[in-house]
């Protein structure tokens, strides 16, 4: 009996040894995670990063919204929110940034806009991008996800839940007579507006006023004067940094909305909660809610 026992001991002991090799190497593999960004591409970490340069807004204040702030070593010159990353390196812009400035700061990650220019340029120097770019609700819903499962926070989508549930607070805030009023939301006075198909125009429909540029017509188009003026707004929503001369446009003052001084004029502050897709969305649609009412902005 004690040789039968012998010989099976080197066996069992190959097992046991196999099976804390698997546990471990199991471990291992479990922190290394995958995250497929809007290029379609998917990136690998060996774990969840914790030096980020951010190369855009709604993507600095969406690591903030997550809770992870402090990752952040670097954002570009326009990200401004939370007033604790005005503190940071800046790396200048987004579709421009400082290659130099963002290598020295050694990050694990860079989080970028797709249509910036600087991705390859940045990989071909060894550093991982994930390139993010949200234009409508569904994105920052998306957005969100991605960068939680990118930081390895849990439940990301509870912040959406907070979002979605500020905008339908701000839609049930306003009175019947409010609904359908016609609005022209003016993003640069170009004039670029903010169409049906942006997310602007996503949160304008939501709380029921209809908005005078048509999806046709893109998320941000520029637009002919004469079509504003033809169109005869109820409403006029525009940024202190664009308003200046607007009544002085051709035609302008008989526009409804002027005449009956219906213009509200959102503040620096104000216009960046609305013009950013990301975590501000309900700050934003409670500022265009309150516009509709009568409020000074």
């Amino acid at each position: 009996m004690k040789n039968a026992n012998l010989k099976r001991w080197p066996r069992w002991v190959a097992l046991a040894a196999l099976t804390v090799f698997t546990a471990l190497t199991g471990a291992g593999a479990a922190k290394a995670l995958q995250v497929t960004d809007e290029r379609g591409v998917t990136v690998t970490f060996a774990q969840p990063p914790q030096r980020i340069v951010s190369l855009l807004p709604s993507l600095t204040e969406t690591v903030c919204e997550l809770g992870q702030c402090q990752r952040l070593v670097g954002v570009d010159r326009y990200s401004d929110f939370p007033l604790s990353v005005r503190a940071l390196p800046q790396v200048g812009g987004g579709l421009d940034p400082n290659i130099e400035a963002i290598v020295a700061l050694k990050p694990d990650v860079v989080l970028m806009a797709t249509s910036s220019r600087a991705g390859e340029r940045l990989q071909s120097l060894g550093i991982k991008v994930v390139a993010l770019e949200p234009k409508s609700h569904a994105d920052v819903k998306r957005v969100l996800q991605t960068i939680g499962q990118l930081l390895d926070v849990p439940d990301a989508q509870r912040v959406w839940r907070v979002i979605d549930a500020g905008v339908l607070a701000a839609a049930q805030s306003l009175p019947a007579s409010v609904k359908q009023t016609r609005v022209y939301f003016e993003v640069n006075r170009a004039p670029y507006a903010a169409g049906e198909s942006s997310f602007i125009g996503e949160t304008l429909a939501r709380l029921g006023v209809q908005n005078i540029v048509p999806a046709s017509l893109g998320p941000f188009p520029k637009i002919n004067p004469e079509f504003v003026v033809r169109a005869n707004p109820d409403v006029i929503m525009v940024g202190d940094r664009n308003y200046a001369g607007m009544d002085g446009r051709p035609g302008w003052a008989g526009i409804r909305a002027i005449r009956e001084r219906r213009v509200c004029v959102f503040s620096a502050a104000q216009s960046d909660a609305l013009v950013r897709p990301g975590p501000r969305m309900a700050e934003g649609a409670r500022i265009m809610a309150q516009c509709l009412q009568g409020k000074p902005q």
